[in-house]
């Protein structure tokens, strides 16, 4: 969430940061701000006045009892009851100018750094970097929802059976392998200072204001029936909430945490063949990074965590490239993310495996995480998160890349954990 005093400091900064996000009715939305923000001041000014003036007027009944002046007592006792229901009100009027401010604040996204490339759509993501060559398959080769058939490793019928489409079942060396892709990014988190956790995979309806899944106006996550409960779009929104509401000690930043959770997502909207088999899933996996940083130190920390991401894709021999995407192209909270994509050599396209964000103090403020500085002043802290990583389109790109003539080979950095080198 924004911070309504650096919105007055530097509108027009904000004004072309909402803009190059493509929200047109920028300026307006920042007016409506501001405009409440003064409401609430001086509202909150006559209610201190008027208390002040009760309070006082209350004090000076029992002297008058004293000096004999009943009736002059009397006439301060109805002042004072008319101040005090004056109070009241305003009470009541300042709680709604604030709920008004609050839930403005909640329709507006994180301003993008100034290195965010300008664009709408993912077309216009800036490509970092590639690598220099990409996998060649024999014209017989089989896309991974073929592959998974063919070697009984996935059951989507089955899934569909349970639940309903989006619900894979992994099955035999599938599941296996599944479980060690999870306990590899696990450990390289561990010998990286991650801390894991194991957080709920429900999350009541602070935990997604917090971290600004609320309001969901994509209707992305599931809501469970008559609760205001929801299962989580990923671990981040859990890990971070962690610290909602906390002060941190300045010398236990970072605070550095990784939890593997299953994530839950709608996916509203989605159709065609780019959702086919892993591509695009309701229920998957996923290890998530989050770290809560000093503010002076969040970018130089951005860099360690992509470049940890980095690490993983080169260890699992996946061709990669990455992306900064373009200010439309930004999650609601973010200031800036890097994407990570694997190359499907069946597929002959990109599958998007890992975000890299830094929210800077967006979520911070909402959560209300602060910490003490050596001046023993609170400040909000930089939450930063990634996917490091989601299982669903690297188990893809694995099975497509690694297929040959005589089975699937398992990469070398892999084989410790699934104890076998080829799913065949």
């Amino acid at each position: 969430m924004l911070l309504v005093s650096e919105i007055i400091a530097n509108k027009d900064v904000y004004t072309a940061g909402l803009l190059k996000r493509g929200i047109e009715n920028a300026e307006m939305l920042l007016d409506e701000i501001i405009s409440l923000d003064s409401d609430r001041k001086s509202t909150q000014t006559k209610q201190d006045e008027l208390l002040a003036e009760a309070n006082n007027a209350a004090k000076s009944i029992g002297a008058l009892m004293k000096q004999g002046k009943k009736e002059e007592a009397e006439a301060v006792k109805i002042k004072s009851s008319e101040l005090k229901a004056r109070t009241k009100e305003l009470g009541t009027k300042l709680e709604e100018i604030k709920a008004d401010l609050q839930n403005k604040l909640y329709q507006i996204p994180n301003i993008p750094n100034k290195d965010v490339p300008t664009g709408q759509t993912e077309e216009d993501n800036e490509v970092l970097f590639t690598v220099d060559s990409l996998p060649q398959l024999t014209d017989d080769s089989l896309a991974h929802w073929d592959l998974i058939k063919k070697y009984d490793i996935i059951d989507f019928d089955l899934g569909i059976k349970i639940t309903g489409a989006g619900f894979p079942v992994y099955k035999g060396k599938g599941a296996k392998l599944q479980r060690a892709l999870v306990n590899f990014f696990l450990d390289q988190a561990e010998e990286a200072g991650y801390n894991e956790v194991q957080p709920p995979i429900v999350i009541n309806e602070a935990s997604g204001y917090g971290t600004g899944q609320l309001p969901d106006k994509e209707g992305q996550m599931y809501q469970l029936t008559n609760s205001d409960l929801y299962l989580i779009p990923t671990a981040e929104v859990p890990i971070t909430n962690l610290y909602r509401d906390q002060i941190v000690d300045e010398k236990d930043l970072p605070i550095k945490h990784v939890g593997f959770t299953p994530c839950f997502r709608r996916e509203a909207g989605s159709w065609g063949a780019h959702v086919r088999g892993l591509n695009r899933l309701h229920q998957f996996d996923k290890v998530e990074i989050v770290q809560i940083e000093h503010p002076d130190k969040s970018f130089e920390t951005l860099d360690t965590m992509v470049k940890h991401v980095e690490s993983l894709l080169k260890k699992l021999e996946l061709p990669y490239r990455l992306l900064k995407l373009c200010a439309g192209d930004l999650g609601f909270t973010s200031c800036i993310t890097y994407d990570f994509e694997v190359y499907s050599a069946a597929q002959k396209k990109w599958l998007e495996v890992s975000s890299v964000s830094n929210f800077k103090n967006y979520q911070a403020n909402r959560l209300k995480l602060r910490y003490k500085d050596s001046n023993n002043k609170k400040q909000l802290a930089h939450t930063l998160n990634g996917s490091a990583l989601a299982l669903p389109r690297i188990m893809a790109a694995l099975l497509e890349n690694g297929q040959t003539a005589d089975g699937i080979n398992i990469p070398l950095a892999l084989r410790p954990y699934t104890r076998f080198d080829k799913i065949s």
